[in-house]
Parts: C-alpha cells; sequence; structure tokens
C-alpha cells in the first residue's frame, strides 16, 4: 500500500475511535489532517536540517497518538514507542496501527518515569507539558546523540527562557527552533524545539 492510501485508512479507523473515546475534540474532527496530521509531519523540517539516520523514536504523553502514528507511517525505518498513562488511549492506537499493519510502532500504557535502562535516537512531544517537564521526563533517556524535539505554539520563548536554568544544570541545550505554520485560513504559528546534549 502506498502511502497515501495508507494515510486515507488511518484517517478513517481514527475518526471511528474517537467517536468512542474523543481522542481530538469534535470541532478539530473536520481539521484532522491540517491540526494534527500536518503538524505531526512537520518532523521532517527537522529531518532536512539534521539528517535521517535514525533508528528509535519515542513520543512521550502520545494520547491519540500525536505525532507517533503519523511518523510511524511516513517513515517505516524508525522503531517508534508511543507512551501515555491512557490505557484506553494506548488500546485504540495500538488497534489503529494493528489494522494498518505497521510492524514499526508499538504504544505502551505507563508513565514515562517508569522508564529504565533504555535509550532512544530521537525523543517526541506534542502538547503534553511545559518545555521543562518534558525535559526532565527526556532527558535520561537520551545519549549525547540523541535528540529531544518538542512541538511548541509561538509562545515557545517564555518556555525556553524557563527551562534554561535546568538545562544548563543537565549539560543540555536549545540548540535549534525550527518555525513553520499550519495550512489554515487562521495563522497557526508552530515552531519543533530541538534539545540536545551539550
Amino acid at each position: 500500500m502506498n502511502n497515501k492510501i495508507i494515510f486515507n485508512k488511518y484517517k478513517t479507523l481514527f475518526l471511528e475511535k474517537n467517536n468512542i473515546l474523543n481522542l481530538i475534540s469534535k470541532k478539530d474532527e473536520q481539521y484532522l489532517e491540517e491540526k494534527h496530521i500536518f503538524d505531526s509531519l512537520s518532523i521532517k523540517l527537522f529531518f532536512q536540517k539534521y539528517g535521517n539516520k535514525y533508528k528509535t523514536l519515542l513520543d512521550i504523553g502520545t494520547g491519540g497518538g500525536f505525532p507517533a502514528l503519523p511518523i510511524a507511517i511516513e517513515y517505516p525505518q524508525i522503531e517508534v514507542t508511543g507512551i501515555d498513562s491512557t490505557a484506553k488511549k494506548i488500546n485504540a492506537i495500538n488497534d489503529i496501527a494493528k489494522n494498518l499493519e505497521l510492524k514499526n510502532f508499538r504504544g505502551i500504557a505507563n508513565r514515562v518515569e517508569n522508564l529504565k535502562d533504555v535509550k532512544f535516537d530521537l525523543i517526541t512531544s506534542r502538547a503534553v507539558a511545559k518545555l521543562e517537564q518534558i525535559a526532565k521526563y527526556a532527558l535520561p533517556l537520551m545519549t549525547k546523540d540523541s535528540f529531544l524535539i518538542v512541538y511548541k505554539s509561538k509562545t515557545v520563548q517564555e518556555e525556553i527562557k524557563d527551562a534554561e536554568k535546568f538545562l544548563r544544570k543537565n549539560k543540555a541545550k536549545v540548540i535549534d527552533v525550527i518555525e513553520y505554520k499550519l495550512p489554515l485560513e487562521e495563522i497557526y504559528e508552530r515552531n519543533l524545539v530541538v534539545i540536545k546534549y551539550e
């Protein structure tokens, strides 16, 4: 199956699950493509700058599977793990992945701080918590070659400032802020905040 067919099937399956579980708000359903899938796949802007040689990705607080599932569909060479403490959401996205025959995705129902003795090449997080809190979750799961990529809105500079002290203390820093806009009539400014160990 080519990607377009897979993504169409994915949208259908997602909307079926959303009817039961409210993975995203009902008013957002009409913007599934623009607000959620397009946003998730904006990680391509990171790959364009930093290469695409990565083998493993953890998505913290994956919720309804964003950005984890679109990334798993688009980049079959990356082993994607989505973690969320809400079991019913994880069951739903694991079910979607199974229906799509995605071999490179697994969802874990757990708290991220319970993950031990494992490292990831990439860690993502979208609409979960403040930047400092995400960094607290992510840094123990990173090596010196790993990247943390956090999806943020236009208030990002304030969060970066608030996280600076913690990052400095842990020998990590924001190395890039990649700006982009969602394809909507209303202006939605978005940012990928890229964090790495120094």
